[in-house]
């Protein structure tokens, strides 16, 4: 079981899920490329999704594993959405964490409906070369520490003791760039928004189906991504799909339930 975190996290973004998973399967929560310690290439370039995919592919063949349940969540969850249509026999089970399959993101930018827009204003703002990060590194990190906390339906998800791990992670000479780099790379919202609508169409149909079965968690609270992207998702998927919603909770909903995710997950992979 290969657990891939999201942005801004780390491996640690996992710290409720591993010790429960793990009396049941071997679990490895690696840091994503550029994130924490992990190699940081320099270029825009080198954080396509399929390099990005590539990594999570090599990483179960070094494990001396031939495929595996992948688990994601926001950038982990693209990663794990395109793995699965990549490279097929490399996922067994799918779970997904407030991240939208590529198709409804699509959809919903080319529809301009505003809500989701809205909602994508740092997307836009990724866009911008260097300003991003001199902007949220200032004053010990406070302005990605206040959107992280700002961002939690719970407050009590994320302690102290918490926060000054994820500062030690985005220190890490490179982290910051690098993780940005991942909306830089493939989401160049000015563009998908110029594409005509006859290539739009053309780009949908190129989108693989997951063909292993599939689980989506879905905090209903989360402020960056709209509860709509998960409507349609069964068209994207051949195999079962099953989408369980949190109502009470948001984007960190992996930290802010972790009893009810956990026991959601262990029952979708008995």
């Amino acid at each position: 079981m290969i657990l891939l975190h999201g942005f801004p996290d780390f491996w640690y973004s996992w710290r409720h899920q591993i010790p429960a998973l793990a009396k049941s399967f071997r679990v490895v929560a690696p840091d994503l490329r550029g994130y924490n310690k992990s190699d940081k290439p320099e270029g825009v370039e080198n954080y396509d999704t399929s390099l990005l995919v590539q990594d999570i592919s090599g990483l179960i063949d070094a494990l001396g594993e031939t495929s595996a349940t992948i688990i994601g969540h926001d950038w982990g969850g693209a990663v794990a959405w395109n793995l699965a249509m990549m490279a097929p026999e490399k996922v067994s089970k799918l779970v997904i964490l407030n991240c939208p399959h590529p198709v409804p993101l699509l959809k919903a930018f080319w529809s301009m409906r505003f809500q989701q827009l809205q909602k994508s204003w740092y997307v836009f703002f990724f866009q911008i070369p260097k300003v991003p990060e001199e902007i949220l590194s200032r004053n010990n990190y406070k302005v990605l520490q206040n959107m992280v906390l700002g961002s939690l339906s719970d407050k009590k998800a994320f302690n102290a003791e918490d926060m000054h791990l994820y500062v030690e992670a985005w220190s890490q000479p490179g982290a910051l760039t690098a993780s940005i780099n991942y909306y830089r790379a493939n989401w160049n919202i000015a563009r998908i928004l110029s594409m005509p609508e006859d290539y739009q169409a053309g780009l949908i149909q190129r989108f693989p189906k997951i063909k292993c079965p599939t689980l989506v968690i879905w905090g209903e609270k989360d402020v960056a991504l709209d509860k709509s992207l998960t409507v349609g998702l069964e068209e994207q998927i051949e195999n079962s799909c099953k989408i369980q919603y949190f109502p009470e909770y948001g984007h960190w909903v992996h930290n802010e339930a972790p009893d009810a995710v956990n026991k959601a997950i262990l029952s979708f992979l008995e």
